[in-house]
């Protein structure tokens, strides 16, 4: 099973990835990281319907996102 993963910490929250995710599972979260952003994120029952394309991690201007397919 496919998994991304966000380094929250670097994350400015553009939400670049959350569009070019074609499964819309990518979400702003609510809380606030080290530098005042909302981070993106994928919650452990969405990241089950993640097809590994990695189109958010290429969309990503700040390099925080990692897929493991």
């Amino acid at each position: 099973m496919p998994r991304v993963y966000f380094n929250e910490d670097k994350c400015k929250g553009c939400g670049l990835c959350r569009d070019a995710c074609p499964k819309k599972i990518i979400v702003i979260s609510d809380k606030l990281n080290a530098k005042g952003y909302h981070p993106a994120t994928v919650s452990k029952e969405d990241m089950k319907e993640c097809i590994g394309c990695a189109s958010c991690g290429r969309m990503c201007p700040d390099v925080v996102i990692t897929v493991e397919k």
